[in-house]
């Protein structure tokens, strides 16, 4: 009689569920970066030099945005489970980490962003007052920042101690370049540090994309 073969690095009763949870994970950063830039290009006044895409779930069309963050977040949270399930992930902490990012993205769905800097249509210019819910959607997003800054530099250092010199200059300059982004946003919000940080929280998805991609293929650092 055959015996199955586990899948390598991942439990093998759970293979086959982690698996799919982990490649739903690898779908979660392409998911979000699509759906907000063409968003981006195509609802009328949105501007990426002024607007962070947190603002695309305001106005009529703001479900889409707000859709956006409850699923990539759900995929998110969910892959992170089973990265922990996985038979070598180093440490939990880059786990947990990565399901209180999802948990934030969550949260911004729930707690939308207000209507700012002339968007949607209408709106006037400038930052304009803070409501409850959207003072909340900065805290869920700061959450979900600094725990995805965290778990890079988590995952960095470790991969750092195996030798996985590439996998740790990713991480770290992926840690880096999102918090000097997020610092400079919340300092001088100027357009050419909104684009940047537009491409911060890019490179921070490839980073998680990345990140299941591997322990989907049973892969360690």
């Amino acid at each position: 009689m055959s015996q199955a073969v586990p899948f390598p690095g991942v439990r093998p009763a759970v293979a086959g569920l982690d698996r799919a949870l982990l490649a739903g994970g690898v779908l979660a950063g392409p998911i979000f970066v699509g759906s907000a830039l063409l968003q981006g290009l195509t609802r009328d006044g949105f501007d990426f030099r002024r607007h962070p895409a947190s603002v695309l779930s305001t106005g009529e069309l703001g479900w889409i945005q707000i859709t956006t963050f409850l699923v990539t977040g759900a995929l998110c949270v969910l892959a992170a489970g089973a990265l922990r399930r996985s038979t070598d992930t180093g440490s939990a902490w880059v786990p947990r980490l990565l399901v209180l990012y999802g948990l934030g993205l969550v949260g911004a769905a729930i707690f939308s962003a207000d209507p700012a800097d002339g968007f949607p249509v209408g709106t006037p210019r400038g930052a304009g007052q803070i409501s409850w819910h959207g003072g909340l959607h900065f805290l869920v997003a700061a959450v979900a920042f600094v725990s995805l800054i965290v778990a890079t530099v988590v995952a960095g250092r470790r991969a750092a101690r195996r030798g996985a010199r590439g996998r740790a200059g990713f991480s770290l300059a992926t840690g880096a370049f999102f918090a000097v982004a997020w610092v400079a946003l919340m300092v001088r919000p100027a357009p050419a540090v909104m684009v940047a940080f537009g491409l911060a929280v890019t490179v921070g998805w490839l980073w998680v994309s990345v990140t299941f991609a591997q322990a989907a293929s049973g892969r360690v650092d």
